[in-house]
Formats: C-alpha cells, structure tokens, sequence
C-alpha cells in the first residue's frame, strides 16, 4: 500500500473507532467503560499498524487517551505504564550494546561459519542455529540483525543479488525466524517472554518461575530449529553446492586474533546472569527484571568499561521501550474495565470444558492466526493473556495453563513478514512477502503441536495439571 494512502487509512480507522466508542450503543454484556476501552484499543492498533503516527506516539498517545475517554486516571494509566518489563528492555539493549560492542557476537559468527565449511545447505544452518543461540539471551531484533549483517557480508563476496536467488531467500527468510524461536528459549530471550509472564502473574496471582520457561522453552528451540532449517531449504533449495567464497571465512576469524579481556568480560558476566536467572526459580528475590539491571549497571562500573552512557542512548529502541509501557497499560485497563471478561465470554466461552490438549493446542493455533490482523507480539499479549488467564481460573485450571501457550506463541510471526523482526530483512529484498507461507505455515504446525505436548505432557512436572 502507497505510504501515504496507508496513513490515511490508518487516521481514519482511528477516528471511527473513537467515534464509535463513544455514540454507539454497548454490546450486550460490555459495560460502556468497556467499550470505551475497545475504541481505545482499536485506535491504537489502527495507529500502530499503519504507523500513522510514530509508534512512540501512538504509545503516549494511549495515556491520555484512558482519562479522556473515562476508562482509568492518568496516575493508574502511568502506573501500569512503569512495569518491571519497562526496565527489563532497557536493562536487555544495555547488554545487547556491550555484546556487540566487544565484537563478541561476529567472533562467535565466523567461528559457526567456519563450522559449515562450503557446504549451502550447512551455511543456512549455521545462520539459523547460530541467530537462534544468539536470541536466548540477546533480544530478537538485535539477533537478528546481526547475523544479517554477517549475510549481507557473504552475499556481496559471492555477488547474491536481492530477489534472484534461493540462497539469498533461505538465508534472509532463515534468519528472522531463528530469531524468534530462540527468542523463547528463556524468558530473558524476549521483552515479549516478559511482558507475557507479567500478564499472567498479574492477572492470574501465580509466580512463572525462569526455570519453567526454560523447560518448555529449551525443548520448543531444540526441536523447532531443524524443523525450520528443514521447511526453508525444501521450500528454497540453494542454487550452488559450494560456496567458495567461504574459504575466506577462517582467515577473517584469524584476523580477530584471540578473545579480548571486553569480549572476556562480557561471557563472564552471560554466565554469571544466567546462573542468577536460573537461580530465581527457588529465590523469588533474584527477580528476572532485577538481575537484568544490575548485570547493566555492572557495565558501566570501573574494571568493566564496557559500555558508555552515550553509547546506551544510542543503541536503546525507545520506540519499542514506550511500545512495552503502553500495551502494558491498556492490558491493566482491559481487565479493569470488563473489556478482557467480556471478550472471553464473546469469543472463547465453553473452552474451558474441552480435555487440556485441546483447550491448549486451540489457544495456540488462534494465537498463530491472530498474527495475520494484529501482527504485534506485545499486543498479542495484552489483548489474549488478561481474558484467556480468566477463563482459566473460571473453569479451575491454573493459570497458565491456558496463559503459557499465549505468552510463547506471541513469537509465532511465521506465515507473512509482518511482525517487526522479520521486516529487518524482508526490507532488503530477497524475498517477497508470500515467499514466506510455505515455510512458515510447516514451522506453525509444527510449533503447535509441539507447544501441546509440552505443555500438557510437562503440565503435572510444573504444576500446571
């Protein structure tokens, strides 16, 4: 769609949106509070997703917008506006910047690189694996683009030109999804692993220890991995067998001669904020968010260095920062004003009394879908997690039961390049937008069965059956 047109579309979607939520009579069963809050949410999206506006504004936008519209006052809106996650994103760009910075992360590119040899098919591969390793610490935006960097570096020795080879695609379509699935291997690996986990823990009274996460989290990679390897080099075969340009691979890593005491000081303190967020599991202290600022202020201390104050400003996305502070607002609202009950009783009422292998495989695949008219993670989140966790309690089944599905699958951004990690490369050229369906639906099946196994054959290990 031509930008301009876009934007208008965008304005005039809002309008209506306020305009019906303000004359037009309540459905049944919405209280009119609630419905001031849908128009409000419908605003929202239509400005976020025809950024109409600059998504940092339409974020603001939403707070005044809650005491305008008489849904909460703009202490409560601001309130829920500074959650845990807000810090927790700040704190991730923080370390981010510092990995990179050290020159860590193309260290540990080059070394999988070297790995794959000449072999096309064992180059996607060590991409893929290697930008999913990447993104179950570091953020999937960030993961991403790096590793496609280090792509675009191979493409222009070999002379990949955009839209005319499948490597090209397999590579650039193979990146972003790596990115989202190691995105979920821990809750440290997204803001959106977070921002789920503090829906349900609000909204649902019960702590998601790390170490839960990560024993469906750990698996769901392992196994999605090659799957996703698989789907994309069947669906865009390589071209060439040989990559000779890959012989200049070990003597680039050469040149980085050994580990820098930066590169050294960074792994050391990975490790030791990895143990912390294992160790929260049995110590509620060891709060994901706490460890994750004081492994950021460590940075900046004397005998680390590693990370200027300047150097933080830059690199932090305040975009995606006031993005988190405002879909983590108008999840509160969403409860408060009857909006989450509302939409569960309208939407899914009844599923509370399917077996849990299919109330879960259900959730997961409406999730997946839902990717298509709101291809927004954190928005994923806020709308689904408040009403899914209160059909859980309603039926008698734990929380996350029914929340866990929702919080993972909102990195399920699979079937079209909508969602914003995948538009880092989608934006350079080598693949189109329907390229990506084929694979991504394989991955989605794939991820949906197995997040029901998981869940519900782990569900009486975790407590969640």
């Amino acid at each position: 769609m031509n930008p301009a047109l876009r934007v208008r579309a965008g304005f005039a979607c809002a309008i209506a949106a306020a305009t019906l939520g303000v004359v037009a009579p309540a459905p049944p069963g919405l209280e009119p509070a609630g419905q001031r809050m849908a128009a409000i949410f419908l605003i929202a999206l239509s400005l976020w997703a025809s950024e109409a506006l600059p998504i940092a504004v339409t974020s603001l936008l939403v707070l005044i917008l809650q005491p305008i519209f008489q849904v909460a006052s703009l202490q409560k809106a601001l309130t829920a506006f500074m959650s845990p996650v807000f810090f927790f994103v700040i704190a991730m760009f923080c370390i981010t910047t510092a990995i990179v910075g050290s020159g860590l992360d193309r260290r540990f590119a080059l070394r999988l690189l070297e790995w794959a040899g000449a072999d096309s098919r064992r180059v996607v591969f060590a991409l893929i694996a290697g930008t999913a390793a990447t993104s179950t610490i570091v953020s999937d935006v960030p993961a991403c683009a790096m590793f496609m960097a280090v792509a675009l570096g191979l493409f222009e020795r070999m002379g990949v030109r955009p839209g005319a080879s499948n490597f090209g695609k397999a590579v650039m379509i193979g990146i972003p999804v790596a990115s989202l699935i190691g995105g979920v291997a821990t809750p440290a690996g997204s803001s959106i692993n977070l921002l789920g986990i503090y829906f349900i823990e609000q909204h649902g009274n019960v702590r998601v220890p790390f170490l839960t996460w990560m024993t469906i989290g750990v698996p769901m990679v392992i196994a999605l991995v090659p799957l996703a390897w698989w789907a994309i080099v069947r669906a865009f075969p390589p071209e060439m067998t040989l990559i000779s340009q890959a012989a200049d691979v070990p003597a680039e890593r050469r040149a980085l001669g050994p580990m820098t005491a930066a590169e050294c000081k960074v792994v050391a303190l990975l490790v030791v904020l990895l143990g912390l967020w294992v160790g929260s599991t049995w110590i509620p202290q060891l709060d994901v968010a706490l460890v994750a600022l004081a492994g950021a202020i460590v940075l900046f201390l004397p005998g680390m260095r590693l990370l200027t104050w300047e150097q933080a400003q830059r690199n932090i996305g305040w975009e995606a920062l006031l993005m988190i502070g405002g879909v983590t607002s108008l999840g509160v609202a969403s409860v408060d004003t009857g909006l989450a009950r509302w939409l569960v009783d309208a939407s899914m009422k009844g599923l509370q009394a399917w077996p849990p292998a299919a109330a879960v495989a259900a959730i997961t695949a409406f999730t997946v879908l839902i990717h298509l008219p709101l291809p927004i993670g954190p928005v994923v989140n806020a709308v689904l997690i408040p009403p899914i966790v209160l059909l859980a309690i309603s039926g008698g089944h734990h929380p996350a039961l029914y929340g866990l599905p929702v919080a993972f699958t909102a990195s399920c951004a699979f079937l079209l390049p909508l969602d914003a990690v995948p538009l880092i490369t989608f934006a350079k050229g080598y693949y189109r937008m329907l390229d990506m369906f084929v694979p991504g639906l394989v991955i989605s099946i794939g991820w949906v069965a197995l997040m029901t196994v998981l869940i519900v054959g782990l569900g009486p290990l975790l407590g969640l059956l």
